[in-house]
This record gives C-alpha cells, sequence and structure tokens, in this order.
C-alpha cells in the first residue's frame, strides 16, 4: 500500500498552498473546486473497494455517496456538476478527516484480506489510484482557472520557480515510413480501458515537426490576423471565436508588443520560446492551416512517440507551466510534458473495444461522441501517469487545460 498512500499524499500536498476560500470556487461548469476533487476521489475507494469488500463497511456520511459521486449512473443520484461550487459544506477539515478515516479503513482492510479477495480488488485499486492522478491534474488546471477570475491575480504559490529560459531550437521535420502499424495497449501495466485493444492502423508516410508550436509562431498567426477572418477556420471554430471573443490563448491579457500570461506563479511576461498553451482544438487546427500544415493523428502520434522514453517537463519538474525547447537529438523533442498535443483524431471506440461491466464501465466509453484525442501529458501530469498509449480527450472547445500544438505535414 505504499504507492496507495504516496499517491492520496499527493493530493493533499498540492492543496496546500490553498487557503480554505480558495477550494470552494467553481469558475465554470467545466471546472470543480478542490475541495470536491478531494473528496470525489475519497468517495471512489470507499465506493468501489470498501463498500463492495469489506464486511460490515458502513458509509462515513451517507449524504457523500450523493454529493461527491461525479458521473456514474449505476451507483446512484448525484449532485449536479454545475452546481459544485455551491457546497459550501461539509468544510474542508471535514473533507480531510474524510480522506484520513477512509486511508485508514483501506489500509487496516488490505492488511486482513486474503489472496484471492485482493486479486479481485487490486485492479481496481490501481485504477482508483490512476484516476485520483487525474484529479490532481485537474485540480491545478481547475485552480488556475478558478484564481485567473480574481482581479487580483493571486499565485496558487507565490515561490513557484519560473520554467527554464532558452531559445527555442528550430523546427526539423522528421519523416515516418507509414505503413500497416499496431497502436494502442498490449499486454502487462495499467492502461485504461479506452486504451486498447491493440489492433491494426494503416498509417500513411508522414512528416512531424521537431517540437510543438511556440508562443512566438502563435504571435504572428495573431498579428497576422488569425482570430479575424475565416479563412483557415473550421466552421464550429470561427463561430467560437465570434462568440466568445477569443483574440489570444485562454489566460493572455495585455496586447500587441505586451502581452502577458496568468501562470500558477502569477502573471509573468509570455515566454517567446515555450510552447504556446491553452488553446483549443479550433485554435490548433486553424494555426495549423494557417501554416500550411496539419494537426497529426493520433496513430501517427503514438508511431512517433512509442520508442521514445518518457521523460520531459511533467508535475515533478516544479515549474507546472511549459518550457522552451532543448536543442534535441534526432528524435521529436517534447512529445512527453509540457502540453498536451491536439490530434486531429475524433474520441471514439478502437476496434473491438469493450466497457467492462459494472459502475467501473461508465469511465471513458460513455464520452466517446464529440471529443478530440490529445496525447503526450503536460507540465502538469504527474509522474508515471503517461504512457504512449494514453488517449486523453476534451471538447473542441475547451482552453483551460494546458493543450498545445505540434505540426504534421504529409509526405
Amino acid at each position: 500500500m505504499t504507492r496507495y498512500l504516496k499517491v492520496r499524499e499527493t493530493t493533499e500536498k498540492l492543496a496546500a498552498p490553498l487557503l480554505a476560500e480558495d477550494q470552494v470556487v467553481q469558475s465554470m461548469p467545466d471546472t470543480s473546486p478542490t475541495k470536491w476533487h478531494r473528496a470525489h476521489t475519497t468517495w471512489f475507494f470507499e465506493t468501489f473497494i470498501l463498500e463492495r469488500f469489506a464486511s460490515g463497511w458502513q458509509p462515513t456520511r451517507p449524504e457523500y455517496r450523493f454529493l461527491f459521486n461525479s458521473y456514474y449512473e449505476a451507483v446512484g443520484p448525484r449532485h449536479a456538476r454545475p452546481e459544485r461550487g455551491m457546497l459550501s459544506r461539509p468544510s474542508c477539515a471535514e473533507v480531510a478527516a474524510y480522506r484520513r478515516a477512509v486511508d485508514e479503513a483501506l489500509v487496516d482492510w488490505a492488511e486482513a484480506i486474503d489472496d484471492d479477495t485482493w486479486a479481485v480488488a487490486e485492479p481496481l485499486i490501481v485504477l482508483g489510484l490512476h484516476h485520483e492522478q487525474q484529479h490532481q491534474e485537474l485540480l491545478l488546471t481547475d485552480i488556475k482557472h478558478v484564481l485567473f477570475q480574481n482581479p487580483m491575480a493571486p499565485a496558487y504559490a507565490e515561490d513557484l520557480p519560473p520554467p527554464r529560459r532558452a531559445r527555442s531550437p528550430e523546427v526539423r521535420w522528421i519523416g515516418f515510413d507509414g505503413g500497416l502499424v499496431e497502436i494502442g495497449h498490449a499486454g502487462p501495466g495499467f492502461a485504461f480501458d479506452c486504451e486498447g485493444p491493440r489492433h491494426p492502423a494503416y498509417v500513411a508516410p508522414f512528416r512531424l515537426a521537431s517540437r510543438p508550436v511556440t508562443n512566438r509562431e502563435f504571435l504572428a498567426f495573431i498579428d497576422d490576423g488569425g482570430y479575424e477572418g475565416s479563412r483557415h477556420w473550421l466552421s464550429f471554430g470561427i463561430a467560437a471565436v465570434r462568440e466568445r471573443g477569443w483574440r489570444a490563448p485562454l489566460y493572455w491579457v495585455g496586447g500587441d508588443s505586451d502581452w502577458r500570461e496568468f501562470t500558477l506563479g502569477g502573471l509573468r511576461e509570455v515566454d517567446p520560446d515555450a510552447p504556446v498553451s491553452h488553446v483549443s482544438f479550433y485554435e490548433a487546427d486553424a494555426y495549423a492551416r494557417w501554416a500550411g500544415k496539419r494537426l497529426p493523428s493520433e496513430a501517427e502520434w503514438e508511431v512517433a512517440a512509442a520508442p521514445l522514453a518518457i521523460d520531459g517537463n511533467l508535475a515533478e519538474r516544479g515549474w507546472l507551466h511549459p518550457a522552451a525547447a532543448e536543442a534535441a537529438d534526432a528524435g521529436p523533442a517534447q512529445m512527453y510534458g509540457d502540453v498536451w498535443e491536439w490530434t486531429r483524431s475524433a474520441f471514439g471506440p478502437y476496434p473491438g473495444f469493450q466497457a467492462a461491466a459494472g459502475a467501473v464501465g461508465e469511465y471513458n466509453g460513455k464520452f466517446m461522441s464529440g471529443q478530440m484525442v490529445l496525447r503526450g501529458g503536460s507540465c502538469v501530469t504527474p509522474p508515471g501517469h503517461m504512457r504512449p498509449t494514453y488517449r486523453n480527450f476534451f471538447q473542441p472547445t475547451d482552453r483551460w487545460q494546458f493543450s498545445g500544438i505540434r505540426l504534421a505535414e504529409d509526405v
């Protein structure tokens, strides 16, 4: 249970810089309050482990089953997602006590069970840990959006070290032969259900940019009137620009030659060499068209990333913000960390996909409509939570994640 306790402790460490007042705010329906993240991840272990396997277990508080269920219809009714910020009670202190009670009970239960029970329960515990790591990332992206609404522009952490500054290397175009390839997860090790089954896919020969698009490069798109005309935009994309008033990535403030960016460390100058982040799929696609390129498919991305070591600017680096690329070797750089990279692939089932039985089968399959796939992790993705087969997904208008752009082109 060492890993269990470490993951659970990390969540509390991430919440520690925040005031209790910070942890209650919900800035839009897509975000959740920090306090809710802490409680929901605890609810997961109580509901799917203790209630099922611990003989005689009584719910810590029966109302928590309603308040902290996210979207599991099979578990029962739940508090409306857009109204999570209305939950001033239970308090942050009560949520902390809830976490301690469940952790103590789960560790005691794990020490006492037989091997047969452990064999059934362990995959659910591992799923719960990866689920909590997802919420650790969401905790940071959500609180960034919350704090950005405050005219005081408060930092999540005043002492957050700034990312590495360096001149970004020139883009190189790396060729891949394509052909019939295999993508998706297979074999040992954890993966979410939507990452499999492993299956063949045809990929035409293509070239991939050696690094993500930088702020400097995206600024050229802005200066060229990228947000003003419809030429490079998908129909729903230009409609979103006009309806929502987009004129730059989310968290950019100012304009002209004085762009600043709200970060988890507060307002800072935009680093021209860092990967552009907090852009929607529509902005990524429009930029690619403006540049005469396109976004990669998720199969192309996986072909390029699979041989690479999973190493980069992930959450453990401590910057919690994208950083400029270093001089790269022959392969593509920054495939893992810094920014989630939009692909042109819609999030759907792989051939042969089957959702798991029971409530946990609702984890990913029910969202396979209207979403686009992103790959590679970001500067707030927890260590040990990334794989070349990992499929993240968001709606094409979403911008509050650390989402960026890597270009591709046909051969």
